[in-house]
């Protein structure tokens, strides 16, 4: 049942984010770092674990160029079924990874996951309560229960929900920052 909700709804996302373009991605983007970079934890946080965005996700390129030479950004790699964490050095330290082509950090983490101050979470959607909803693979709530760093997630405003499944195994979120308000009349699974 929990199952079966979970894949409308990230096929109910799949349609919605077709209908946004890449530049409105990119704007609707800026206007969610715009929020997380006036907070207190950000402000406050030296090492952020962050996501090198695919093009239907929040465009984190900017906030990552923006920032890794004021603080230690960790970006995740794809390793089998868990996340292998590196260090952003910039594009040109970057290359094709393995499991989705994405461009990842050629420079592994070497530190421990205490030292991650803030994370920044992708997601498919996210609820009020501050639930979130992967791709399926559970590859960052595998990464995320072992961690006490903030756990900030971003999406757009047609990925928040009133309520969306989750059971125990799913890790929520300290915050949920959209790029609206979120309307307690709006969008509802």
């Amino acid at each position: 049942m929990i199952d079966q909700q979970k894949k409308e709804i990230r096929v109910k996302i799949k349609e919605l984010k077709k209908k946004v373009t890449l530049e409105e991605k990119k704007r609707k983007s800026e206007v969610i770092f715009e929020q997380v970079e006036k907070r207190g934890d950000f402000k406050n946080a030296q090492t952020i674990m962050a996501y090198w965005s695919m093009d239907d996700e929040v465009f984190t390129h900017n906030f990552v160029q923006k920032w890794y030479q004021h603080k230690k950004i960790i970006l995740p790699s794809v390793k089998g079924d868990k996340l292998e964490l590196r260090v952003f050095k910039g594009v040109e330290n970057m290359r094709a990874g393995e499991a989705f082509g994405i461009l990842e950090p050629t420079d592994i983490f070497e530190g421990d996951l205490s030292e991650i101050d803030l994370v920044i979470v992708p997601g498919v959607a996210f609820d009020i309560e501050n639930n979130r909803l992967g791709r399926g693979k559970a590859y960052y709530d595998k990464l995320l229960k072992n961690t006490g760093a903030v756990k900030i997630g971003v999406c757009f405003d047609f990925q928040l929900f009133d309520k969306i499944p989750a059971d125990e195994y799913d890790i929520k979120m300290d915050l949920v920052i959209a790029d609206k308000e979120y309307d307690t009349e709006g969008s509802s699974f």
